[in-house]
């Protein structure tokens, strides 16, 4: 590991972004850098969102660490991370479910799905079969591996979080996900019974939808 990308982890730890052992190692173990675009590699270690080609970018570290610190990923789950972009954080939550669990990416742009794919290749995880990227219409979810432990979103929903989440969601099962300018937590509780908590002030780029 960088001494730039250690400086970059141990702000995260003392701001207090980033808590949990588990998530700080696997932070330590998947270099941004790999999932950045060559012509940002100086600016991997930046605490800001960098673009990623077609209007979509690779989160801030700072909205990782907090959103991954409220989904609690954990080993042997099977998550579907929805706008997988370049796949730094479909990679990070590989290297906590480890090989008993399952991320499934799924990308809207076809050459961004290619770029997760790739990306993640690095780790292996696509070889151990822990991560596959699916190229479709994440907002639709994807039944076919459904139901989920958890799921989580890279890019903002408009209104609410689809329906589609919500029902490919287990009980017990956790939802993260950016709805315009907030962050939205909603725990399945029930057949249809949820608990939603929001954390105001943040910045997405929008879910890209079929037809969109």
């Amino acid at each position: 590991m960088s001494i730039e990308y250690e400086n970059l982890i141990n702000s995260l730890i003392k701001d207090g972004y980033l808590k949990t052992p588990a998530i700080i190692e696997a932070f330590q173990n998947i270099d941004r850098a790999d999932f950045v675009l060559e012509e940002h590699k100086t600016d991997a270690y930046v605490n800001a969102p960098l673009p990623i080609g077609f209007e979509q970018t690779i989160s801030q570290p700072l909205t990782v660490a907090f959103m991954l610190e409220l989904f609690e990923p954990k080993p042997g789950e099977k998550i579907l991370d929805i706008g997988s972009g370049s796949g730094w954080v479909t990679a990070i939550m590989a290297y906590i479910v480890a090989e008993e669990g399952k991320i499934i990416g799924i990308e809207r742009i076809p050459e961004l799905a290619q770029m997760t794919e790739r990306n993640v290749a690095k780790y292996g995880f696509i070889e151990k079969k822990i991560v596959e990227v699916i190229n479709a219409d994440g907002s639709k979810g994807y039944r076919k591996e459904a139901p989920y432990d958890k799921i989580i979103a890279g890019a903002a929903a408009a209104g609410d979080v689809p329906i589609a989440w919500k029902k490919q969601l287990k009980i017990g099962g956790r939802i993260v996900a950016p709805v315009e300018n907030s962050v939205i937590v909603i725990d399945k509780v029930g057949k249809n019974k949820y608990e939603k908590r929001e954390y105001f002030g943040f910045s997405f780029v929008p879910l890209v939808k079929d037809g969109a």
